[in-house]
């Protein structure tokens, strides 16, 4: 296993919900067991598809910017130093409203996956 990770050897990717996304940690590429980290940007006036997750657990944490996080039937504003949980089977999507770039930290548990990520909106 790797017990480290750094930030520019892990190459930003487009997941399902149409968010930046650069895996900080993953089993499959670290070797680490039970969850995942990654950093998702999103572009300013950019959002997310509404989306969920029915195995993982999520916390975003904002480290840059505020948006609009929509989390079953509410919506809320968000801002750097904001944490959220998002429990399994929760649709969310978050909206960037800011002019500079929402970044926030992903982790799940378990490892986030692809084929756990069902779209309920599309583009």
């Amino acid at each position: 296993m790797k017990h480290i990770s750094h930030y520019n050897d892990n190459t930003p990717f487009t997941t399902k919900d149409g968010s930046q996304i650069r895996e900080l940690m993953h089993p499959h590429i670290h070797g680490n067991l039970l969850q995942s980290l990654a950093e998702a940007t999103v572009a300013p006036g950019m959002e997310t598809l509404l989306h969920k997750h029915m195995q993982s657990e999520e916390l975003y944490h904002i480290t840059q910017g505020n948006g609009l996080m929509t989390l079953a039937d509410n919506c809320f504003a968000i801002k750097t130093g904001d944490t959220i949980c998002i429990p399994p089977g929760t649709a969310h999507k978050i909206k960037n409203t800011g002019t500079s770039q929402l970044k926030i930290l992903c982790s799940c548990a378990p490892a986030y996956a692809h084929n756990d990520t069902l779209l309920i909106e599309q583009k």
